[in-house]
């Protein structure tokens, strides 16, 4: 028999967390460890939890649904995000994707389409509820592909003289880790080198930033 998947549910809204907790819990082959307020307990309760999937929802305060996928990918790279959301936009749906997440629900689902996505995100399957299917934005070949807030403070800490040892340091992640974000920063914005990188966070004023550690 195969272990139950485990769960963390992490919502703002009480009521959605009950209510998904609810209707998880009548799965035999579910156990939800834990519901959680915002992002920053995610993270900082993802090793002690070990959560298999994570029902992510996209706006809550302290650090949101985005930034806290990305940073528990980073973390926990086998862990599975399914966003939670109430807006069906396209440009919510692509951002929740290229941040890393497997799975974009819209939170007026049927109660049965959550046990869906968790299965389809378990088995390595991408899952889009009904109502986000179809809605992905077209890409503009023409327009430069935004870098994400992750990636916004990877750039500073680089562009500021660090080694990728020392960025890992201070992001608590690892070499390889940043490395990848590098290599996706410098595809994204068409760099190829360090200097070329800083050259463009003193253009774009990424230095005046605060590269807060999350």
């Amino acid at each position: 028999m195969n272990e139950p998947v485990k769960v963390i549910i992490v919502d703002d809204h009480p009521m959605v967390a009950e209510g998904i907790q609810s209707i998880l819990e009548s799965y035999d082959d579910i156990i939800v460890l834990a519901t959680l307020t915002n992002g920053r307990e995610a993270i900082d309760q993802l090793q002690t939890l070990a959560p298999d999937v994570i029902l992510m929802d996209l706006n809550m305060p302290d650090i949101g649904g985005l930034t806290a996928t990305e940073i528990v990918l980073e973390r926990r790279p086998n862990t599975r995000v399914v966003i939670l959301s109430m807006h069906d936009n396209p440009e919510y749906i692509s951002s929740a994707l290229s941040h890393g997440a497997m799975g974009y629900l819209l939170k007026d689902v049927p109660t049965d389409e959550i046990k869906q996505a968790i299965d389809a995100v378990m088995r390595g399957d991408t899952y889009l509820c009904t109502g986000a299917q179809g809605s992905i934005a077209p890409k503009d070949n023409g327009a430069r592909e935004a870098l994400t807030e992750r990636e916004q403070t990877i750039l500073l800490q680089v562009a500021s003289g660090k080694s990728n040892k020392q960025v890992a340091h201070a992001l608590d992640i690892s070499v390889r880790t940043v490395e990848t974000h590098r290599k996706n920063i410098k595809r994204k914005l068409g760099i190829s080198s360090t200097a070329g990188l800083t050259r463009y966070a003193l253009e774009h004023g990424v230095l005046q930033g605060t590269g807060a550690r999350l």
